[in-house]
């Protein structure tokens, strides 16, 4: 926990993102708590040393616990700082439940940039004497002294408050009452006690032993940091000839583009390209990850690296860099973003084979390591070696990124990053956003928590997360509860669907339900989340069973799809994605993580929760059974919802433009299908009772 007073060297204080300035170093033997106990400060990130994370205008909770001997009022409120070390207005805290002494407020950073923030605890005698007056005056118990103490309390206070304000004026009218003579008791404290005094004195407050934690580090950052919608595509794909007996014919940027209407149309933020880069021909794979590719194969985007060029070229076949810049100059017009894949490795064929040789593990008969992932074998890509010049890998992945970035991506996805040191990512992070504070990076680490946990503290932006495992009421509810708690703080999930790699089987058995309900479960439980091209097609056919690969895979060879097609005859889910991110964009209580809490149905296959900003509330109730009718009781957490356990609130269902009337228990009805979930917006409270829909 932070300590309230503490030693702290210079070299701390950076790598804290903490000016001197604003510590105070104490001598050997001072005491580590202050006069006021201020503990357990949170968010905290790794014990401080790493930034929490926010992003511009988030709504966030400061929490800490505050106490002191004895009986006497403590007090307590947060300190914001900006980039520039000025002070915002502090907030007040309050105590989040009697008893516990755990203080916390909600604090909303307005501009990017690294903020610190502080929990100051005071002790507060004006609350304490108003304690004490209100037992003892009724009991008539020493009337006289203790409403001139009052008095003196005031006077003190009134000195605080800036004259130019007129609340000064009326702390010294109280202060005259108190003392007048010519007035019951009674009416003499209550002229103290008046709400309008209440609100002076809580902009203005008499503080007394002032005791303030250490100031932590808080990076805030843009809103696509936290809130967005991604789809991903192979440019190659779109545009692409493929006729039986002839060879295949690449899309290209320019055939891409024409693509982005629709993409945009559904509501999507940001669009998601695999690698763009010369593709090697030395063990390419062929169509279904097969070991010996024909002359015509096209091979996989990862394997990177050709004599036409490395990780700073475009393959020939989309086109030039000038192509290149016309399709994010289109997507920009759109008001998409482009995010490019960035996977840290090498065909045997890419230029720093031969450039660099001791960048890559060589085996005891001279030959280059490929990839391995037992019992996966990755015969096309070469893994780096990174302890054998890391600086130098540091140097050239700048430079890469950088290229990039001055062609107008503003979003990477890192491939695999925990196949690589950790501080090799820190530092390249840290580099990119000490110049380009708008550069996101979203870490692809499907692995231990550990890993996924510390790559989002070391920088990430955003994390691929667990959810394609995660399908049964049980592990949706234990993992978002896991994901909106604590590590909210420093770990932003990106919820996708599907990806290239990952059909799981509750797609593949569930059909067009499974493809429903999943979408609105992940556009709703997560501020981002992300589709790959084909979702809302339904395809949902492995390779072979027990796989989670796509038969077909559009890895290893180009998939042309027949999107008006699928427009025309209804095939498609994209009017419901549309729809929920039309849904998201309306409804802030969708943009935050922080707030999500669920509420019981009493059955297995149906989930409910809600999320909150402001005044704006969602509740979702969805049906996890893709198969059956779910018919169940939801039994809300008003509280939770900012209402009265008696209140009955009209919820439009934004899916259907329904409206109901709910309250504390509720009768929902949810068919594979038709209605595989409502997604309620709850409106003002009402008298009418029942479950029926109203329009």
């Amino acid at each position: 926990m932070p300590a309230t007073r503490q030693s702290s060297t210079p070299q701390i204080q950076r790598a804290k993102g903490i000016s001197p300035k604003t510590l105070h170093t104490d001598p050997p033997g001072d005491p580590m708590i202050g006069r006021i106990p201020v503990l357990d400060v949170r968010p905290l990130v790794d014990c401080g040393r790493r930034p929490a994370k926010a992003v511009t205008g988030e709504e966030f909770q400061i929490t800490a616990t505050v106490f002191r001997e004895g009986h006497d009022a403590v007090a307590a409120n947060v300190v914001l700082r900006d980039p520039e070390g000025r002070s915002a207005p502090w907030t007040p805290m309050r105590e989040l439940a009697p008893g516990t002494d755990r203080w916390g407020a909600t604090v909303r950073p307005d501009s990017e940039g690294r903020w610190t923030y502080a929990v100051e605890a005071w002790s507060d005698p004006i609350s304490t004497w108003r304690h004490h007056a209100r037992i003892k005056i009724p009991a008539g118990q020493d009337t006289e002294l203790v409403l001139e103490e009052g008095a003196q309390l005031y006077e003190r206070a009134a000195k605080g408050v800036p004259k130019a304000d007129g609340g000064r004026e009326a702390v010294l009218a109280a202060v005259d009452a108190l003392r007048d003579t010519g007035r019951p008791a009674a009416s003499r404290l209550a002229a103290a006690l008046t709400p309008d005094l209440d609100a002076v004195l809580a902009q203005y407050p008499l503080r007394e032993l002032v005791t303030s934690s250490q100031p932590l580090p808080l990076q805030v950052e843009r809103q696509r940091a936290l809130f967005g919608s991604w789809y991903e595509f192979f440019p190659r794909s779109e545009g692409a000839v493929v006729e039986e007996g002839k060879p295949p014919v690449s899309g290209t940027f320019r055939t891409a583009a024409e693509r982005l209407p629709a993409i945009a149309a559904m509501g999507f933020d940001v669009v998601y390209l695999p690698p763009i880069h010369p593709i090697g021909t030395t063990f390419r794979k062929g169509p279904n990850n097969t070991l010996s590719a024909g002359r015509h194969d096209v091979g996989v985007p990862w394997a990177i690296g050709s004599p036409d060029g490395g990780h700073d070229a475009i393959h020939p076949d989309l086109g030039t860099i000038e192509d290149f810049d016309a399709f994010v100059r289109t997507a920009k017009e759109l008001r998409l973003e482009i995010a490019l894949d960035f996977a840290l490795q090498c065909s045997p064929d890419h230029p720093w084979v031969q450039k660099h040789p001791e960048w890559f593990h060589h085996r005891s008969d001279g030959t280059i390591a490929y990839a391995e992932n037992p019992p996966k074998k990755y015969q096309d890509i070469y893994p780096i070696a990174f302890d054998r010049d890391m600086k130098g890998l540091v140097a050239e992945t700048l430079r890469v990124l950088r290229h990039w970035m001055d062609h107008g991506v503003r979003i990477f996805r890192v491939d695999n990053p925990h196949t690589k040191p950790v501080v090799f990512w820190e530092e390249v992070i840290a580099e990119i956003n000490r110049t380009d504070p708008d550069v996101i990076f979203l870490a692809e680490a499907f692995t231990r928590p550990a890993m996924m946990h510390t790559l989002a503290a070391i920088g990430f932006q955003q994390s691929y997360t667990y959810f394609t495992w995660r399908n049964s009421k049980e592990e949706l509810t234990e993992y978002l509860t896991e994901l909106s708690g604590d590590a909210a703080s420093y770990m932003r999930p990106n919820f996708f669907v599907n990806t290239p790699d990952i059909l799981h089987a509750y797609l593949q058995r569930g059909g067009r339900p499974a493809f429903e309900v999943r979408a609105v479960l992940a556009a709703t439980l997560s501020p981002t989340w992300g589709v790959y091209s084909g979702y809302e097609l339904c395809e949902n056919i492995p390779v072979r069973e027990g796989s989670e690969e796509y038969l077909n895979s559009e890895k290893y060879e180009l998939r042309p799809r027949a999107w008006k097609t699928a427009e025309r005859t209804g095939n498609s889910i994209a009017p419901l994605i549309t729809t929920l991110n039309r849904i998201r964009r309306l409804n802030p209580a969708l943009q935050q993580l922080r707030d999500l809490h669920f509420h019981h149905a009493d059955q297995d296959a149906v989930i409910a929760y809600s999320k909150r900003s402001g005044s704006n509330t969602i509740l979702v109730v969805a049906n996890l059974d893709p198969h059956h009718t779910q018919e169940a009781t939801v039994s809300l957490d008003m509280p939770l919802l900012g209402l009265d356990w008696h209140d009955t609130v009209p919820v439009r269902d934004e899916l259907t433009g329904t409206t109901y009337h709910w309250g504390r228990a509720n009768y929902v009805r949810l068919e594979p299908g038709r209605a595989p979930a409502h997604v309620f917006t709850v409106l003002r409270p009402s008298s009418p009772i029942g479950g029926s829909p109203t329009t």
